[in-house]
């Protein structure tokens, strides 16, 4: 109740609120692309300049987690760590000497059998000359040719280019096997070092759950392909008659892991001996059939599948074929996706304003771990998943 004297109050009306926007100083749009570009460049221009380190060592990453789940298995069943760690090292290790002797085994069949074609070879070779005669080339002029080619000179640079390239894969090969077996044996401490970064960076364990998931699905299916392309092979050559066909099937397996282009390394060997054997007609059937075998398994069907094994898109997956085998060399064209994944789970999925360079690369399939890594931190953690820190309060 209010009496006549009493004068209401009237409170001043509240002053605006002035909303102080934080001014940000930004760079124009299109020139945080063109530095983002020259630093993408600058990065595989260094990675092209230590490929020798780099490339053995993420392989090496590669092949150990591939066997991880062998490793969770023995060590479910009650295997001590160490002969896990160990059984894990002699499964990667009799894996790449399989490869290593398959390629030998090939090429010392190859050489065993040439020399019962040489008449064979011998007639190519007149039936050569003569053809160049009837283009107007003399015997003498093709011979000069000839002899100017195998020339002292042209043949100690192809060896010396030959002995080179072999250190370098020796050398290769050493880095590789040593990487190998410290990843191997560094594997026993894992479970505890993945539980004290889930308890404060769960988001690292996810990403790197995710990468390890993408990892052995990829080699999976390339194993996968390789023996359906490898079978293809056989049944074909031995169709057309060609010598030494099982070999030849067997090295269309090893090129099968160089993804799109493995094939063209595959085709030659078949076809020169179809040449020797059979004649050029025969020789002409087996690099058709052989092509187009390998190329519509390995270059079509297998990169949409591994794709979707990794969650990318099959334009991404031959992009990024290119830009690893410019970075890393020829072993890149085997690490490309492994390579695009680790970029894509490690760097892009955890920032989100690059989200939508995930959804521009990635598949329909999700790109999501099946809690590989979270596997092997065991019981630790609630529910076999990363425990969450809550975050501190923004004041």
């Amino acid at each position: 109740m209010r009496w006549p004297w009493q004068r209401r109050r009237e409170l001043p009306p509240p002053a605006p609120q002035v909303v102080e926007r934080e001014q940000r100083w930004m760079l124009p749009r299109t020139l945080i692309v063109l530095l983002s570009i020259i630093a993408a460049i600058a990065v595989l221009i260094l990675l092209s300049q230590v490929a020798t380190f780099v490339a053995p060592v993420f392989l090496g990453i590669n092949l150990v987690i591939a066997v991880m789940p062998l490793q969770q298995w023995l060590l479910r069943i009650g295997t001590p760590r160490a002969l896990a760690a160990l059984a894990s090292l002699l499964t990667v290790y009799g894996f790449l000497i399989a490869l290593l002797w398959s390629i030998y085994w090939s090429v010392q069949s190859l050489v065993t059998e040439l020399p019962g074609y040489s008449a064979e070879f011998n007639r190519m070779y007149r039936d050569m000359l003569g053809w160049l005669e009837s283009l107007g080339i003399s015997q003498d002029e093709a011979l000069r040719q000839l002899q100017s080619a195998f020339s002292p000179s042209a043949i100690a640079g192809a060896v010396g280019a030959l002995a080179s390239d072999a250190g370098s894969a020796l050398g290769f090969l050493a880095t590789l096997f040593v990487v190998i077996f410290f990843l191997a044996w560094d594997s026993m401490g894992l479970p505890e070092r993945v539980k004290r970064i889930a308890a404060t960076n769960p988001g690292i364990v996810r990403g790197v759950d995710r990468f390890a998931a993408g990892v052995q699905r990829y080699w999976v299916v390339a194993t996968v392909f390789g023996l359906i392309v490898s079978a293809l092979d056989l049944v074909a050559l031995t169709a057309l008659g060609v010598p030494l066909a099982l070999v030849w099937a067997v090295f269309a397996f090893v090129t099968n892991y160089i993804p799109n282009v493995g094939f063209v390394l595959g085709v030659i060997p078949p076809t020169l001996m179809a040449l020797l054997a059979n004649g050029p007609i025969n020789a002409l059937l087996t690099a058709i059939l052989f092509s187009v075998i390998n190329f519509v398994m390995q270059s079509l069907i297998q990169p949409k599948v591994a794709g979707d094994a990794v969650g990318v898109t099959p334009a991404t997956s031959f992009l990024s074929l290119l830009v690893w085998a410019y970075a890393l060399g020829p072993i890149g064209a085997l690490l490309a996706l492994p390579a695009t994944l680790a970029v894509k789970t490690l760097l892009i999925d955890p920032d989100p304003k690059l989200a939508w360079v995930s959804r521009l690369i990635e598949n329909k399939l999700p790109a999501r771990g099946d809690g590989r890594i979270r596997k092997a931190i065991g019981p630790g953690v609630a529910g076999g998943r990363a425990r969450s820190v809550p975050a501190p309060d923004a004041r």
